[in-house]
């Protein structure tokens, strides 16, 4: 299983389906400038509601998935 599916299934598992929106940004790309002015690098990561990102077990930059 890749590393940003299995760290999202952590996730999910700890925090609970209700309480996160998952976005594939390499599937959806329209939230890509999102992403970036969130503060994200890497992917998987999770974005807090105080607006942390937390960069979770590095799979790809934002660069390699901009392409």
């Amino acid at each position: 299983m890749p590393v940003c599916i299995s760290a999202e299934h952590d996730i999910v598992n700890l925090i609970g389906a209700a309480h996160v929106e998952i976005v594939h940004i390499g599937n959806d790309r329209s939230r890509i400038a999102e992403a970036e002015k969130a503060g994200v690098k890497s992917v998987p990561a999770l974005l807090t509601p105080n607006g942390h990102v937390l960069h979770i077990n590095f799979g790809a930059s934002l660069a390699d998935v901009k392409g």
